[in-house]
């Protein structure tokens, strides 16, 4: 009997300590910033959390799959955000807890959640209530960081909008237009039936089910991989049937199904970008060359950064 419990004892251990050299292998070195190191496990607890709602609403499997083939530029990001946090602690950069707190809140608030299906959902993501604190801690401290150094110093003068007004003379025809999401019902030999499904599909929306994931369900579009989601269109590219359909419904809002000759179809108004006068046009053209100002300078502080920094990424 004694000898039975110690072989027992015995592959217990072993269980054991081959179940964690396997995480340890798992669990490898993706880079060193520094003197900081990046594991696999940071790289992927950093992808679902900057995951957006159409990469969130894939299935598990279509998700990892996403992660695995982006991981190295996901991880160039990391590295990246890893330098700025340093250079924010050189500069004396802190969060208070209470703003911290209030962040949460908000994301809570917006998505309607309880302590409890907020918790359930950070979870998922790899983190604890502890962990996902301290994340939001560096997203709060990076926010500060970057209107420090960056856009704070960012500036587009009336003689640069002038400017680009007379070199792009359809500029306002370039930036009005609709960001949008769709699902297409392709079109069959029933239009009955068609005109059910689509009808099913916009009463679940309306019930509170995502749009995201019942487009990468039911979309015969090839948007349906990216939940939907079209992106920007032109006002001067669209149809008309589409054009009245984006002009009649609220930011944020869902059309009721509609049909075309090639099927039915549900939009969702992600963002109007329509302009009412010359002055708002030039508000709009001001808003474009400071985001294309930002982002450049933004590159061009975060290469600065890598260059002066040691930085060894394992493959």
């Amino acid at each position: 009997m004694i000898k039975k419990c110690l072989v027992g004892a015995y592959l217990i251990v072993v269980v054991f300590a081959s179940a964690a050299r396997s995480e340890m292998l798992l669990d490898r070195v993706m880079a060193i910033v520094n003197k900081e190191v990046i594991t696999w496990s940071d790289l992927y607890r950093e992808m679902e959390f900057n995951a957006s709602d159409e990469i969130r609403a894939m299935k598990d499997a279509d998700r990892q799959r996403f992660f695995k083939d982006n991981e190295m530029s996901f991880l160039e990001s990391i590295i990246d955000m890893k330098l700025q946090l340093q250079e924010a602690a050189k500069n004396g950069i802190t969060v208070s807890d209470t703003e911290v707190t209030a962040a949460i809140n908000n994301i809570k608030s917006k998505y309607s959640m309880t302590d409890e299906a907020f918790n359930e959902t950070i979870k998922k993501e790899g983190f604890t209530p502890e962990s996902y604190k301290k994340k939001m801690t560096e997203q709060i401290t990076l926010g500060r960081l970057i209107e420090q150094e960056v856009r704070s110093k960012v500036i587009v003068t009336e003689q640069e909008i002038d400017a680009y007004i007379a070199a792009n003379k359809d500029a306002a025809k370039d930036i009005e237009g609709f960001d949008i999401s769709r699902i297409w019902l392709k079109k069959t030999g029933n239009d009955q039936e068609l005109e059910q499904k689509a009808q099913d599909i916009y009463k679940r929306i309306k019930a509170g089910e995502s749009f995201s994931e019942l487009a990468r369900s039911y979309s015969d579009d090839s948007s349906a991989k990216t939940g939907g989601n079209v992106g920007f269109v032109r006002k001067c590219d669209m149809s008309e049937d589409f054009l009245n359909v984006c002009s009649g419904i609220k930011q944020g809002d869902i059309s009721e199904p509609f049909r075309k000759n090639d099927g039915m179809y549900i939009l969702r108004l992600n963002e109007a970008r329509i302009f009412k006068s010359d002055k708002e046009v030039r508000e709009a053209l001001r808003q474009k060359l400071l985001n294309e100002k930002y982002n450049a300078e933004l590159k061009s502080w975060a290469r600065g950064l890598r260059d002066r920094a040691y930085v060894e990424i394992k493959t």
